[in-house]
């Protein structure tokens, strides 16, 4: 990923958000989402030196269709030598294409070449699709639980880890 490709990613993360998270984020959340900010926001990140963060993107036909960042684990403020999916993102209408199970493919493989033995991702416990796809990849949820609130409202997120040597 580069500079030029935040606009993009913030685009299909709003996207994203709007088309998975209906009936489980507040609407009124979702429709405050904005891809200026979310771009701005990227571009910060994007900008600030993370050592171990890395964004990946997939390009069909000259167009960016899927975004992923992943990087240390972090518990609390310590990151661990375990690797995190920070973010998993494709454009909605091209689901279920294989783009991101390829970004996923890449970003396990690059974890496990850089020493990490396991990776984890948070996911909203109500977000079932997601779920299937992450069991389907190989993650497993293992027990752990997190309160995370949208508008007041109390949408939990789950983990998931997945073994990337041995």
């Amino acid at each position: 990923m580069t500079l030029r490709d935040c606009e993009r990613a913030a685009e299909i993360r709003v996207g994203g958000w709007q088309t998975a998270y209906r009936e489980i984020v507040p609407q009124s959340y979702l429709d405050r989402m904005s891809v200026p900010e979310n771009t701005e926001r990227q571009r910060m990140r994007f900008l600030q030196p993370n050592p171990g963060v890395l964004n990946l993107v997939a390009v069909q036909d000259g167009e960016i269709t899927g975004w992923l960042c992943h990087g240390p684990y972090r518990d609390g403020e310590a990151h661990t030598d375990d690797a995190e999916l920070y973010a998993l993102y494709v454009a909605p209408g091209r689901y279920r294409g294989g783009i991101g199970r390829a970004l996923l493919r890449q970003s396990t493989r690059r974890c496990a070449a850089a020493g990490h033995g396991r990776m984890f991702l948070w996911v909203l416990k109500e977000n079932d699709g997601a779920r299937r796809f992450y069991e389907a990849c190989g993650f497993v949820p293992d027990g752990a639980e997190e309160p995370f609130e949208v508008d007041g409202v109390e949408v939990p997120e789950v983990r998931y880890v997945r073994k990337l040597t041995g």
